[in-house]
């Protein structure tokens, strides 16, 4: 049995590359090992990117142990295999966009539609606001995961936790805020959108909320509720942030697609998007 340690992809790219330095942060946050999967097509071609991968975290992270491998095949089989007993996965993104990414998908969109363990996708266009806040999405259906881990992602980084959520059908008299000024997936929310609780309600309207608090009384929450769809207020609100958290379904049908809110997120986070899924 292999020991508790986080996974990551790498293929000598800048955006796996970013991936890398994140997975390293991450594995040294947990206090475990860190796990450097290169899937190629031929083992000779992979010693010059493991050497390099791993003498770029060792000068990083000196006390970090660092594992690496060479695994034959394709990346997507070789991640969902090392993620069997990971913590976490980790992988860059590259958004391919137009006919290619709708005919090919993306490594990322695969993973979060396979994989059985958290996944962190690392955007190649975006650096990490290592100082911002958590932000998780929930919408109306449970997630439980999705909370907890948020809350434990807060804890780790001594952050405040931003809980942003779809309006349910009863909603309470409390003031509108506007969004901020950014840019925006799909037409603009016209008029307020969020509702904002205060941050020392003790009675939060999410269930999967109240239980990850309990959990984890230390952390800071701030809790809004959106009445547009996240789909077009979550992508706006990850500006800023250190990570964004989205509970993931099984897939229930063929593609690689997991659902439009986590195909959005990849497409126009401003910050890494932690997949957890519900499982």
């Amino acid at each position: 049995m292999r020991e508790r340690h986080v996974a990551v992809g790498v293929d000598g790219s800048p955006v796996s590359t970013r991936a890398l330095d994140r997975a390293a942060d991450e594995a040294t946050r947990r206090n475990c090992a860190l796990r450097v999967v290169y899937a190629v097509s031929d083992r000779d071609e992979a010693p010059p990117i493991l050497h390099y991968a791993e003498r770029r975290v060792t000068e990083r992270h000196p006390g970090l142990r660092v594992e690496t491998e060479a695994v034959e095949g394709g990346v997507v089989r070789a991640l969902t295999e090392a993620g069997e007993s990971a913590t976490l996965v980790v992988v860059g993104h590259r958004d391919l966009g137009g006919l290619a990414g709708l005919v090919l998908g993306s490594v990322s969109l695969r993973l979060a539609a396979k994989t059985r363990v958290p996944l962190l996708v690392v955007r190649g266009d975006h650096a990490a606001e290592e100082g911002g806040d958590v932000l998780l999405g929930l919408r109306d259906t449970p997630d439980r995961g999705a909370a907890v881990h948020a809350f434990r992602e807060a804890e780790h980084r001594a952050t405040r936790l931003r809980v942003l959520r779809r309006a349910g059908p009863r909603r309470e008299d409390v003031p509108s805020v506007p969004l901020p000024d950014g840019p925006h997936v799909g037409p603009a929310p016209r008029g307020p959108v969020l509702r904002e609780r205060a941050e020392t309600d003790p009675d939060p309207s999410s269930s999967d909320v109240a239980l990850a608090r309990e959990l984890y009384p230390a952390v800071e929450v701030d809790t809004r509720t959106a009445r547009a769809p996240l789909l077009r207020v979550l992508p706006r609100a990850t500006e800023g942030a250190s990570v964004v958290v989205i509970g993931t379904r099984p897939r229930t049908g063929p593609g690689p697609r997991p659902g439009r809110l986590v195909h959005t997120l990849l497409r126009h986070s401003h910050c890494p998007v932690l997949l957890v899924p519900d499982n």
